[in-house]
């Protein structure tokens, strides 16, 4: 019995820690203008075809070789 009493209050520890954690970061993504959201998904696209471009370029030359 105490076996599951052990479990049980770790397991509230869990759910409440991780309750934390997501409160956490709403916050930080509240605080957040659109303005900047904007603007990060504009890097993260630039970033993304920038790795594909040069993804695909080193294939190629691999492919002539």
């Amino acid at each position: 019995m105490k076996l599951w009493k052990v479990l049980g209050v770790a397991g509230l520890a869990g759910v409440a820690a991780t309750g934390a954690i997501i409160a956490r970061d709403q916050r930080k993504r509240a605080q957040l203008t659109p303005e900047e959201i904007r603007s990060k998904l504009h890097e993260r696209v630039a970033e993304a075809q920038a790795g594909t471009q040069s993804a695909s370029g080193s294939t190629d030359s691999n492919a002539r070789a």
